[in-house]
């Protein structure tokens, strides 16, 4: 069944059978176009992070697989994201907006009391995953990916870049320790979703791309119970 909008989902990254990130969204919309959630600006996150307190880009990553980890609670610092997932695909979409827009005080390319024209829309961003697996538990629910690493990062006017490819690179080096198994494939479904890009297809086509997220949505500072259940 679709997630109802206004429900609070979980994002979260997982791999080997283990958890490694935890973001809480909001429903936007689920319909047969895809699942597209908002994940507000100050909004508390789950975080992987080693025994020292070290993030995985912190360090090699040959260093990184042989310490202990766990997950942390933090603060997302960057700007509103829109992340959507249309089906059956190995990718999602993000919407990345200025915070002014992110909190509904701007328009898109209108002035604003002080005179000042303020940027709603900044980029798209492909964040090449394996295709997201739903689940709920009644009193929470959420989507549950693999990150692939390599991305695309993708202007207004879709001129576009790869992005981590050397982080790509470097993983795929420790096979026996890496959860990308078919680098092949990433590179492909990058290419099939380059293609719509340049195309100018949905969802690059300026859907959402004037998006302001509810009022009435509060910033969650606390993750819910059963956040830290089984990757699905």
């Amino acid at each position: 069944m679709p997630f109802e909008p206004g429900r609070p989902v979980l994002y979260r990254n997982v791999a080997g059978g283990e958890l490694l990130a935890v973001r809480p969204c909001r429903v936007v919309s689920d319909d047969e176009r895809g699942l597209l959630l908002w994940l507000a600006r100050g909004s508390v996150v789950g975080v992987e992070v080693a025994a020292d307190g070290r993030g995985i880009r912190s360090m090699p990553f040959v260093e990184w697989v042989e310490l202990e980890h766990r997950v942390v609670e933090a603060t997302w610092q960057g700007p509103g994201i829109l992340k959507f997932f249309p089906p059956d695909v190995d990718h999602s979409v993000w919407f990345f907006f200025d915070d002014e827009a992110a909190t509904g005080a701007w328009t898109s390319g209108r002035r604003g009391e002080s005179g000042r024209t303020r940027r709603g829309f900044a980029n798209w961003y492909v964040n090449l995953e394996e295709r997201a697996v739903r689940w709920d538990d009644g009193g929470v629910a959420g989507v549950d990916t693999v990150d692939q690493d390599l991305d695309i990062v993708v202007a207004p006017d879709r001129t576009w870049q790869w992005k981590d490819e050397d982080e790509f690179a470097e993983r795929l080096a420790l096979p026996d320790r890496y959860w990308v198994p078919d680098e092949d494939a990433v590179w492909a479904e990058g290419r099939r979703v380059i293609k719509r890009i340049e195309a100018g297809e949905f969802p690059f086509d300026g859907t959402w791309t004037d998006f302001v997220p509810d009022p009435s949505w509060p910033v969650p500072h606390t993750l819910p119970a059963g956040w830290n259940r089984p990757p699905a």
